[in-house]
């Protein structure tokens, strides 16, 4: 079988595709707020299992890495519009310090390929 990198870089490649499941790596977003974080970053996702061949409805798992769990219905909010009704994967979320200090969400997902 062949692995597929999807935007691969030195460090990490944006998404991976083997054996009919891509992986994401953890995804941030542009915005002031939780609510513009969390939409870019799944828009981001959503580009990303574009360019896999899946796409939402599809997803297995998802991790949610927020600064601060106060926000946690602020995120929901975003996430609740966007997952495919019906097809919501296993999902983890806990509150953890992020990469760079505007980073308040960060989303990783792993979706299969149907």
């Amino acid at each position: 079988m062949t692995i597929t990198r999807i935007k691969p870089g030195d460090r990490m490649s944006e998404a991976v595709v083997y054996n009919n499941t891509v992986y994401t790596a953890g995804q941030v977003g542009e915005g002031a707020t939780v609510t513009e974080q969390t939409a870019d970053i799944l828009s981001l996702i959503d580009d990303l299992l574009d360019q896999a061949g899946t796409d939402k409805s599809n997803l297995l798992s998802a991790t949610i890495w927020i600064t601060d769990m106060a926000n946690f219905a602020e995120m929901n909010a975003v996430w609740d519009n966007w997952v495919s009704k019906g097809n919501a994967p296993a999902r983890a979320c806990v509150e953890s310090k992020l990469a760079l200090p505007e980073f308040l969400v960060e989303i990783q997902v792993t979706a299969a390929i149907a």
